[in-house]
C-alpha cells in the first residue's frame, strides 16, 4: 500500500510538461501558415536577386480567409524558381499545409472571410497602447 501512494504523491508532484496536451489540427494549422509567410518573407529578403522569386504569388496567409486554399493551390503550382532548393523546400511545406487544411482537418475550420484582397495586400498590424503609456 505504501509504495503505490509514494508513486501516486510523486507523479502528482511531477512538475507539469511544457506541452500539457498534443498540439490540435487548428493549432497545427496556424503555427504552420506563420511558419510559411515567414519563410516566403525572408525569402524575399534573402534572395532579391533571383528574378523568380519576384514573381512567385505572394504568400500572406490566414487560415481564416476562404480564398487561403486558392492561394496555396496557385503557389504550389506555379512553376516559377523550380531550381532554387529554397523554393522547393517552401513549396513542400505549402503543399502540407494545403493538404492539412483540405484534408485531414477539414471540419475544424471556421472561414471568417472570402476576401481574396486581403491575402494580396494584407493590413499592417499595429498596436496602440491606451492613455499614451509607451
Amino acid at each position: 500500500m505504501m509504495p503505490r501512494l509514494l508513486a501516486l504523491l510523486l507523479l502528482l508532484a511531477w512538475p507539469p510538461s511544457s506541452q500539457p496536451a498534443p498540439p490540435t489540427c487548428y493549432s497545427r494549422m496556424l503555427s504552420l501558415s506563420r511558419e510559411v509567410t515567414g519563410d516566403f518573407q525572408s525569402l524575399q529578403a534573402v534572395k532579391p536577386s533571383e528574378l523568380c522569386v519576384r514573381y512567385l504569388p505572394t504568400l500572406y496567409l490566414d487560415i481564416h480567409n476562404y480564398c487561403v486554399l486558392a492561394k496555396l493551390r496557385d503557389f504550389v503550382a506555379s512553376s516559377q524558381c523550380w531550381k532554387v532548393a529554397q523554393v522547393d523546400a517552401l513549396k513542400d511545406k505549402v503543399r502540407k499545409l494545403y493538404t492539412i487544411m483540405n484534408s485531414f482537418c477539414r471540419r475544424d475550420l471556421v472561414f471568417l472571410s472570402d476576401d481574396c484582397n486581403a491575402l494580396e495586400y494584407p493590413i499592417p498590424v499595429t498596436t496602440v497602447l491606451p492613455d499614451g503609456q509607451k
